[in-house]
């Protein structure tokens, strides 16, 4: 919608996870080393927790991309599995060929056997699981005993554990102790500050194609380092709403209004922000809120086909 307008090539704030945006800012550059070393040292299992938003997919996407063509490697987004289908999924991710109606001892000893081939030609094997904190605990169980599989010197499967802060709680279960024992590293990720923000906005529009003056302003960049308390995900739905908003009202740089009315229409940052509002303040904002950006949208669509249309003052 605001592509041209704003001279892009692609838009700059989307939510699919792309890795041609990953940013190295400390944080995730430190995360990446960190899992580059340790599995390029053979260890067993690493973890990376992170809250809801805070980029761990993208981090894994980096991650895998990395190490091809050094590692073999599979990837599994939804790791909601029984210990059966568990082996199912990485035999199917590693091209493993396995008998049909296999059973699970016959599907283990063909990925077994599998992990020695690639061994014997250099090849290490790593899995990556996203969404760890949903991995049931007898799957996890059945995870730990793959790792069993190892040569004198080194293990055939090296496993890293992407997921919330509540695999912390699942991995602190009696139950599976003998795993979380087996965790040499592990990495936190932290929501960005505001210098990172502002970073973050201007790193994902040089990627988008952008060149020309700083497009958000120091009180827009503020507001939605306010909003977004850092977070990745809100970050990139506030910076879209934003340049929706400041090209409804054809102009060519975010400011402060803009992304405000971009908070005021998002539920997660607009909860931070009320609060500084009372009584009838506040419930103005969440009327406003649903009818503000609405406006602004169906306003950025007339100018499309206007462009003559006045700006919507706020």
């Amino acid at each position: 919608m605001y592509l041209q307008h704003f001279r892009l090539n692609e838009p700059p704030y989307s939510l699919t996870p792309d890795t041609a945006f990953f940013m190295e800012h400390a944080g995730y550059r430190d995360a990446l080393n960190v899992l580059l070393v340790a599995l390029r040292s053979g260890e067993g299992f690493m973890k990376v927790v992170g809250e809801v938003g805070t980029g761990k997919t993208i981090l894994c996407r980096t991650l895998l991309k990395t190490l091809a063509p050094e590692f073999v490697c599979a990837y599994l987004p939804n790791p909601y599995l029984r210990p059966s289908s568990l082996l199912l999924s990485i035999a199917d991710e590693l091209l493993i060929d396995y008998p049909k109606r296999a059973s699970q001892h016959q599907v283990l000893k063909h990925i077994n056997l599998a992990l020695l081939d690639f061994h014997a030609t250099g090849r290490r094997v790593v899995l990556c699981m996203d969404e760890a904190q949903a991995v049931p605990l007898q799957t996890l169980e059945a995870l730990r005993l793959l790792t069993n599989l190892e040569t004198e010197k080194t293990k055939l499967l090296q496993v890293v554990l992407f997921g919330q802060p509540e695999l912390n709680q699942v991995l602190d279960q009696p139950a599976i102790r003998q795993l979380r024992q087996r965790i040499t590293f592990s990495y936190e990720l932290q929501p960005l500050d505001a210098t990172g923000v502002g970073s973050y906005l201007a790193h994902r529009l040089a990627v988008a194609g952008y060149d020309g003056p700083r497009l958000f302003d120091t009180r827009a960049v503020a507001e939605i380092a306010r909003g977004s308390r850092g977070v990745p995900r809100l970050i990139n739905i506030l910076a879209h709403k934003s340049l929706m908003a400041a090209f409804g009202q054809g102009e060519g740089r975010v400011n402060r209004r803009h992304a405000r009315s971009a908070i005021l229409d998002t539920d997660d940052a607009r909860a931070v922000m009320l609060p500084r509002f009372g009584g009838l303040g506040a419930w103005f904002r969440r009327w406003l809120s649903s009818h503000l950006v609405g406006a602004l949208v169906t306003l950025a669509v007339l100018r499309m086909t206007a462009p003559s249309l006045p700006s919507l003052p706020i």
